[in-house]
């Protein structure tokens, strides 16, 4: 027994061991890396556990090839070629070929927008749209609960693909943990293609928990498109905990659903392996759709040799000459969006950060409330939403530039989840995101009312620094 014991411990070194220089070869920033050698150290067991689960970098790996991620991208450059007049603003021109070289987010103009701050309005549209659908839906979200509002798209979907429709639906294997197979089975048997989104299963229940697809996208005959903040769940409908649920989303027609639809086709490569290029799926636009609606649709993922969207962000806050607003549900910032947002405030711009009240989630309010302290520190001016919880995730520069989407201002948003946010360079757009964080901004506390929240006894200050060192994990 006595050799099984020093044996055990040997292979547990040894994996320790390997771990930190994992780590170590990682090239992380050197605070992260240190963390992981501390937590790899001085938590026996526990400390491996969290590597398996959370600690692993993905980025560097390859698990779409380039010559598949070519080919899905050829029909929406074909798309984008074919446009007439396209002119890039020069304010936002190096924005715009950031997002276009590192990830080939394309810009489209001659968009038409609609935007939905409500549940009710977004899936009675969405289910109007889903109604009219001649040839395929794609429809990708996070969470897809098996609740009545759940069961009715489920229903909507089945009818559909018994009519001759292409229905293709990805949810999230950690998002929707709760849901029993035999809601997604039922979808399957009545036709609709159903994929989960990296499946977690033993032996293989490692870091696969840590990245996960957090998109709310969804593309009807390649014509209309709907991304923003809501998953499929009736908690936008009736709230949670008698406390209702405010978020944003928007429907999209005209240039910028070719990006759309491209994001889709290449998540459902990425969990079907089937390669969809076809023609079909990138049908004429409506010429009557004709303006300087210009807009990418960004996505980030660990998957990506770079973190876009975060580095968008920061381009943004770094080069306003005005005012920022910045509306996220979890406020965990990554080292460069908080160093961005100090800077900024600094300089004198008017930067102003809306969270919730209170959090869905007890140990990221607390977490949150020390990068808060920081940011007011620094002059941004913080607005805490107290009219149900805010999962709305926007932002607005300059009365020109926004963007809305499924990102939260987190680190798991930034650095670990696959995400899509619509970014739009249009005066008209930037006014409508404004008005609606300043609608949203009149049921707030005032910024005195927030600062005495701050106020708080050491022990809580300190309990609150601890969890903060968790960031990265919620």
């Amino acid at each position: 027994m006595i050799y099984l014991h020093w044996a055990i411990l040997a292979i547990y070194s040894l994996t320790v061991v390997a771990a930190m220089v994992t780590v170590l070869m990682d090239r992380r920033q050197p605070a992260k890396t240190m963390a992981w050698v501390m937590v790899l150290l001085f938590l026996p067991l526990f400390g491996i556990v969290l590597y398996f689960f959370f600690g692993q970098n993905t980025r560097k790996e390859k698990l779409v090839s380039q010559r598949s991620l070519d080919q899905l991208t050829k029909r929406s450059m074909l798309e984008f070629a074919a446009q007439r007049n396209l002119k890039i603003p020069e304010d936002c021109a190096a924005l715009v070929r950031l997002f276009a070289n590192q990830s080939m987010a394309l810009p489209f103009k001659d968009n038409q927008v609609d935007i939905y701050t409500d549940g009710y309005a977004f899936f009675l549209s969405l289910i109007k749209t889903l109604g009219a659908a001649r040839h395929h839906i794609h429809l990708e979200s996070y969470i897809f609960e098996d609740d009545s509002l759940g069961n009715l798209l489920a229903d909507i979907l089945i009818d559909k693909a018994r009519e001759g429709v292409e229905v293709r639906v990805i949810y999230d294997d950690v998002g929707c943990w709760r849901v029993k197979n035999r809601f997604y089975d039922r979808m399957r048997a009545g036709g609709v293609k159903v994929c989960s989104f990296m499946p977690v299963k033993f032996p293989a229940f490692t870091g696969k928990v840590n990245y996960r697809n957090h998109r709310k996208i969804c593309v009807v005959d390649g014509k209309i498109g709907f991304i923003g903040g809501m998953n499929v769940a009736l908690r936008y409908l009736r709230g949670r905990r008698h406390r209702p649920w405010r978020d944003t989303h928007m429907k999209l027609e005209g240039g910028l659903v070719y990006a759309l639809q491209r994001a889709f086709l290449i998540d459902w490569y990425f969990v079907d392996r089937t390669l969809i290029t076809s023609r079909v799926y990138y049908p004429e636009l409506n010429p009557a759709i004709d303006n300087d609606c210009l807009g990418q649709i960004v996505t980030s993922s660990p998957i990506q040799p770079w973190p876009d969207i975060m580095q968008g962000y920061v381009r943004i806050l770094l080069e306003a000459k005005h005012y920022v607003y910045i509306e996220t549900p979890y406020f965990l910032p990554t080292e460069p969006i908080l160093f961005a947002m100090r800077t900024a405030a600094v300089a004198g711009i008017d930067v102003r950060l809306m969270i919730p009240m209170h959090c869905d989630a007890k140990l990221v309010e607390w977490a949150s409330k020390s990068y808060v302290a920081e940011v007011i520190e620094a002059g941004v001016k913080v607005f805490f939403y107290d009219k149900g919880f805010n999962h709305s995730k926007l932002l607005v520069s300059d009365d020109f530039i926004c963007s809305c989407g499924s990102t939260n201002v987190d680190f798991r948003s930034f650095e670990n989840n696959f995400e899509a946010n619509a970014f739009f360079y249009s005066r008209e757009m930037a006014c409508k995101m404004k008005q609606i964080f300043l609608d949203d901004q009149a049921n707030c506390l005032s910024i005195e009312e927030v600062r005495k929240l701050f106020h708080t006894p050491f022990l809580q200050r300190l309990w609150e620094s601890v969890i903060r060192l968790l960031s990265p994990l919620l």
